[in-house]
């Protein structure tokens, strides 16, 4: 769950601002910028192709330490990318700059793991609710994910809060620990069995007093 290997991209400062800046990307350039906090805000420019390869294997969880014109390794975490909305190329990215003695907030996603037996053996339907949650930790404790291991839900109804997640000690979750994570409901074929009955009743009970008159 938490990083094993350490990511680097090679980046420079950037000239080109404002609408310009489409001539970057067509020189094989993506404009970016590096801001955080007590860190000035600034410009750089970073090979599309690299970047590509980097935004496929680090998630937005995970630090990625930028090289700057010799400087020493920036850490930072991918904090939002603007894609093409016809091509899906990317636009811009914003890099946030931190400092790894400090306390972070990020939202870490969740990965389902496992196979419930009520979906095998009774065919019972997995929700599954939540796809992150947030977390507080020093940057290097942060999990890349946390997986959810469906396994335990043996019976159907039972469910998988946030309380009873896999989190290490040093990470403290900030979401509410009663929401739900996952869940096993009744097949398909009972749930409209159900609906059918409610429906009956309803229909039933309208029906009562009028038959009284």
């Amino acid at each position: 769950m938490t990083q094993a290997t350490t990511t680097e991209l090679d980046v420079s400062p950037r000239q080109v601002l404002g609408k310009k800046v489409k001539r970057l990307r067509w020189q094989g350039l993506t404009p970016a910028n590096i801001y955080g906090h007590r860190v000035e805000s600034k410009a750089i420019q970073v090979p599309s192709e690299e970047l590509r390869r980097v935004l496929q294997t680090v998630g937005r969880s995970e630090i990625i330490y930028l090289r700057l014109d010799g400087e020493e390794p920036r850490p930072v975490f991918i904090r939002a990318v603007q894609r093409d909305p016809l091509t899906d190329g990317i636009l811009h990215v914003d890099f946030y700059q931190i400092s790894l003695l400090e306390k972070v907030r990020l939202d870490v996603p969740l990965h389902l793991v496992g196979e419930a037996p009520t979906v095998k053996q009774f065919g019972g339907t997995l929700l599954h609710s939540l796809d992150y949650v947030t977390v507080e930790a020093l940057p290097t404790d942060i999990p890349s994910h946390i997986e959810v291991d469906v396994a335990s839900l043996e019976e159907i109804g039972q469910t998988l809060h946030i309380r009873d997640l896999p989190v290490p000690p040093n990470v403290t979750v900030l979401t509410d620990p009663d929401l739900v994570v996952a869940k096993v409901v009744a097949p398909a074929v009972e749930r409209v069995e159900e609906v059918a009955e409610e429906a009956k009743a309803i229909a039933e009970a309208e029906a009562a007093p009028q038959e009284r008159k």
